[in-house]
């Protein structure tokens, strides 16, 4: 495995792509930040915001402490510093779906500082520092489609907490930004923060992306906001790289400002021109003390927290002698990692597993949209058929075979291994899938291809492989792709070097 700076970066016309992201995250607490309103998904607009997320006189904000806990949890799955004290600020702006006419952040001093995120972009490894995470509240939401001339105001969002985790500008392409985006989803997930669901919401990605000549310092960013699909925002940063770089070509210059993707055109959209922090007024919040996370309540919260991907995937490597590569995509979440391992206990070759869960089982989960928790096949079957692909029962060729019948029989979602085993057996007696192991019939097999093919024989000995590849070929295929590949280039080998 390679692993490169993070400023190492292809170039495109001569310039250099730079990409930061800010991704929030919403929390999986059951009520609001700063008050007890339900944070449910789905309820009609303007049921779920109390006095205190619509700013009514005499409210004050109180502190979940739920959420601080899983900004604590954030912080120890990236290798961020823990804030012993942070602070709340009040972020100025009008929209009016923002009630208060601000927002809760905080600014100066946040509960997370650094961290990194690895990842694997192909087979080379890669790394994003972070440079913190806060806690925030969200705004509401502006609805525009039910109403002509006019928009309506649902509040149900404000108030629902938000991890903001903040990167530097260490990305150098929109691959490598998709793959970062990835990383941090699965993290979130993982450790049961955020629940990822793109399409809610509740992990929305602002990427800023600015282009330079190699040498000369940042460009000027802009910022694309609420990516909320991976597909959208690779295409979305490759639509504003292009567009940036031939604005540049044109002789125009870059404006900082804050844009919106249309996946319906594929072009990004200037909104309005981006803020600098001055103009958000920033100030500490005097309703909300400072934030106090002191060390026994982290040492609590790390207590509680279960083995970590990158740790899961590190242990992997070590343990089971795979490639980092493979490992990476095999801890891409929980129940991944779990099938992986229940497979492994049960006797199947870690690499051999490796390779079908992310060739044959993937492809066809993908193709169903499911995940390894609702796979027809369960962990205990994939590994009785990995073990007669092991013990020469089944060749290759011949599993795929098993697998279409194992795919369709609702049996094969149980979880005993001795059943499953037995029914992996009833599978390749009834399609007469058993690999011939006879060699004294093999034998007699690869005769009859070398007395019929003197050609191939002659171009064997005069050094080319294909002529014995061609020759292993004929024998699988007189043998109805029964035989044993390894036991016939055994076999094979042997009879030539006789002659």
């Amino acid at each position: 495995m390679s692993s490169t700076s993070p400023h190492a970066s292809p170039l495109i016309d001569g310039f250099e792509v730079v990409i930061g992201f800010e991704t929030h995250t919403q929390l999986t607490t059951q009520s609001k930040i700063f008050s007890r309103a339900s944070t449910a998904f789905g309820a009609e607009a303007n049921t779920q915001a109390c006095a205190v997320d619509l700013a009514l006189p005499g409210t004050l904000p109180v502190m979940n402490r739920a959420a601080v806990e899983r900004a604590i949890e954030f912080g120890l799955a990236v290798g961020g510093e823990i804030s012993e004290r942070s602070i709340f600020a009040r972020k100025n702006y009008f929209y009016p779906d923002l009630p208060k006419g601000y927002q809760i952040s905080q600014f100066e001093i946040p509960v997370v500082v650094g961290g990194e995120v690895e990842f694997f972009l192909g087979e080379t490894k890669k790394s994003v520092r972070l440079v913190r995470a806060h806690l925030e509240e969200d705004a509401g939401k502006s609805l525009h489609e039910d109403f002509v001339n006019q928009s309506g105001i649902d509040l149900n969002r404000a108030g629902t907490p938000l991890l903001e985790i903040v990167t530097e500008p260490d990305m150098r392409s929109s691959l490598e930004a998709v793959a970062y985006a990835k990383a941090l989803h699965k993290i979130v997930t993982w450790i049961g923060i955020c629940d990822g669901n793109m399409q809610e919401g509740s992990f929305r990605c602002d990427a800023n992306v600015s282009v330079r000549r190699p040498g000369e310092p940042l460009g000027t960013r802009r910022e694309i906001k609420n990516l909320n699909s991976f597909k959208f925002m690779q295409q979305a940063i490759d639509y504003e790289v292009r567009w940036q770089i031939e604005q540049i070509l044109d002789g125009h210059k870059i404006i900082q400002a804050t844009v919106l993707f249309n996946p319906d055109t594929g072009e990004t959209k200037s909104m309005r021109t981006k803020e600098d922090a001055a103009e958000y007024r920033y100030f500490p919040d005097p309703d909300l003390p400072p934030l106090v996370v002191d060390r026994a309540w982290v040492s609590e919260v790390k207590s509680r927290m279960g083995e970590l991907p990158r740790d899961k995937a590190q242990r992997f490597v070590r343990d089971f002698g795979i490639p980092e590569d493979d490992a990476s995509i095999l801890t891409q979440s929980q129940d991944t990692a779990h099938y992986f391992e229940q497979a492994v206990a049960l006797g199947a070759q870690a690499k051999l597993t490796s390779n079908w869960m992310m060739g044959e089982l993937s492809r066809r989960l993908n193709a169903a949209h499911l995940d390894f928790q609702a796979c027809p096949l369960s962990a205990p079957t994939l590994a009785g058929m990995i073990v007669r692909i092991m013990d020469t029962t089944l060749s290759n060729h011949a599993a795929k075979t098993l697998l279409e019948s194992l795919w369709a029989d609702e049996s094969a979602r149980q979880s005993d291994p001795q059943t499953a085993q037995a029914l992996v057996d009833q599978w390749i007696d009834r399609l007469g899938l058993k690999s011939m192991n006879d060699t004294s019939a093999l034998e007699a097999i690869i005769d009859q291809v070398i007395a019929a093919n003197p050609d191939n024989i002659a171009q064997i000995k005069a050094g080319k492989d294909k002529a014995f590849n061609a020759l292993v070929g004929q024998v699988m295929k007189a043998s109805k792709g029964k035989a044993n590949p390894q036991v016939v280039n055994d076999l094979m080998q042997a009879k030539l070097a006789a002659l």
